[in-house]
């Protein structure tokens, strides 16, 4: 062998080295992607407000729950109504009575902070194109807890042009209360797996990871981490983390997993006309007749196909499937209910998700 031929042997190897490496790192999948801590959810605030200043495609005089809602803001501000009550408001139309919400973040937000509210009228307003919320408070979904934990107030944006009824305003709810959202109890912590990984070995081999992880034994010898169901494993805290938890959770949520092994996946999405499939979702022997498509997948019959699929394979993918009928130009909506069709017959070994 040359000295020329021995170098570049050498280097075509430490690139399939350093290939087979890159792809070990990228075929693991850090616990933080598909793992949250219990306690670290969002918070929904909401309350009813009143959108003004629109160019008569508010609610309108005949309203009774904006009417109320209008005559109890005028009390409050030191303009009650006169003898005729609300008689007073009946050619009111650049009103509108709207439902408002917030979602603090799952890390929680403190006093002062802005987030953005959504504006959703529940009237027969027409469009809040142009309009204003005037300051509405904003309570917790817990009826039993009627505290003001925010003010929304200001323009309203359309996000769509057809959808002219709901909109949002971009930091337009001020948070009044810190929100601290406690992550450990009794000295430990619970990771909820994502519901697209929710799956007993998933979570059975992130309780084995931690496990085999440097910090696997807590001070009194007992493992740190078990699976308890499909969506749930349970860390306990080593002693030294107990007053300071932050580090430990951090160590946790940066392991690294090979990719979690979940069972095959068909999403829909109908309104887009998307199908997304994992590339082992299998079909059993299914014919299927659909308007003047024909297709039988599977089986050894040598009945005539519309679509060829494979006839000596006995598990084709849907893959392929998806692929053959694109070939001849099945429309997209076909071929959406062309998997219906066998997802119903049972034949679609895969689970499928209409969105």
């Amino acid at each position: 062998m040359t000295t020329s031929v021995a170098r570049a042997l050498g280097t075509l190897l430490a690139v399939a080295a350093v290939s087979l490496a890159a792809a070990r790192v990228e075929g693991r999948t850090q616990l933080k992607t598909f793992c949250r801590v219990k306690g670290q959810e969002e918070n929904t605030l909401h309350g009813l407000g009143i959108v003004v200043g629109l160019k008569g495609t508010g609610d309108g005089g005949s309203s009774l729950p904006l009417l109320r809602s209008l005559s109890q803001a005028m009390q409050t501000l030191g303009n009650p109504l006169g003898k005729t009550g609300m008689a007073e408001l009946k050619d009111t139309k650049n009103v509108a009575l709207v439902m408002v919400t917030a979602s603090v973040p799952p890390g929680g937000a403190r006093q002062g902070d802005k987030i953005d509210c959504f504006i959703s009228s529940i009237g027969s307003a027409k469009s809040l194109l142009g309009g204003r919320l005037f300051s509405t408070p904003l309570v917790s979904q817990d009826p039993r807890n009627p505290r003001v934990f925010g003010f929304a107030e200001g323009p309203i944006t359309l996000d769509s042009a057809t959808l002219t009824a709901t909109g949002r305003i971009r930091g337009g709810c001020r948070l009044e209360e810190d929100f601290f959202n406690v992550f450990t109890q009794d000295d430990k912590i619970t990771l909820v797996l994502d519901r697209h990984y929710a799956d007993f070995q998933v979570a059975s081999d992130v309780a084995d990871l931690i496990n085999a992880s440097p910090i696997r034994m807590t001070s009194s010898g007992t493992v740190l981490a078990r699976a308890v169901g499909p969506n749930n494993v349970e860390v306990a805290v080593p002693r030294q983390y107990l007053e300071d938890p932050v580090p430990f959770v951090s160590q946790i949520l940066g392991l690294t997993l090979p990719d979690p092994q979940t069972g095959s996946r068909v999403v829909i999405n109908e309104r887009a006309g998307s199908i997304t499939m994992t590339g082992d979702a299998e079909i059993g022997p299914v014919v299927v007749t659909h308007k003047s498509i024909v297709v039988e997948a599977g089986g050894s019959s040598t009945a005539a196909h519309f679509v060829p699929i494979d006839p000596g394979n006995q598990t084709p993918t849907l893959k392929a499937l998806v692929e053959a009928l694109n070939a001849v130009r099945v429309p997209t909506e076909d071929v959406i209910e062309i998997i219906k069709g066998i997802e119903r017959s049972g034949k679609l070994r895969a689970q499928l998700v209409i969105e």
